[in-house]
């Protein structure tokens, strides 16, 4: 068992960009590691294996501003259910927006959660353009800044941490608007139809 667990807390956490940049912390940090993702199911199970840990990573992406809900259902089961040694929690958020400072209330907000809960606030990596980063020319700036992320929690040494993509914002709306349209055609949706309030209508 790896003294350093990751919990995706990503509402698609299988086939998230979450766990991808979970598994770049993993292949980054030469503690062993181990992943699990948050899922209705197994809060239980997880909040019994937290405090066997010294170093607890939460990955997960910006959710109207705040915390995902599948983070926060676990954190109120985390709350009533709390290990007797409490790990050190550190934070690697990203969202779509192009300015990683997106991030803050969401980061706040953890942070707040373990002052109130006693658990020790480490280190934190915010990245913008989170969606697409990692497949584009600039992945190598997520994957340093993870780096770096995991070097700080593995030798205990607590930092901030933040990157994204160098693009303005008007080429980074067009690069935007031209990824989305194509991952619409993937699955059959029209840019018209993701211009519309009835997408989820069927």
């Amino acid at each position: 068992m790896g003294s350093i667990l990751i919990l995706n807390g990503s509402p698609r956490a299988p086939r998230s960009n979450s766990k991808r940049y979970a598994h770049l912390f993993s292949d980054s940090c030469k503690t062993p590691t181990d992943y699990c993702d948050i899922t209705k199911a197994n809060h239980q199970a997880l909040c019994a294996k937290v405090g066997a840990y010294s170093q607890l990573v939460f990955v997960f992406p910006l959710y109207v501003d705040g915390l995902p809900v599948t983070l926060l259902n676990f954190l109120k089961d985390l709350e009533k259910q709390p290990p007797q040694n409490k790990p050190t929690v550190s934070v690697l958020i990203n969202c779509g927006f192009l300015e990683y400072t997106q991030n803050d209330l969401a980061v706040e907000m953890l942070a707040l959660f373990c002052r109130q809960n006693g658990y020790p606030f480490g280190s934190v990596l915010k990245i913008g353009g989170g969606e697409a980063i990692l497949d584009t020319p600039f992945r190598f700036l997520a994957a340093r800044g993870i780096r770096s992320f995991a070097r700080s929690v593995e030798r205990a040494k607590y930092a901030a941490f933040h990157t994204t993509m160098p693009l303005t914002k008007s080429l980074f709306l067009k690069a935007s608007a031209r990824y989305w349209t194509e991952y619409g055609k993937k699955y059959g949706v029209s840019k018209e139809e993701m211009q519309t309030m009835k997408i989820e209508q069927g």
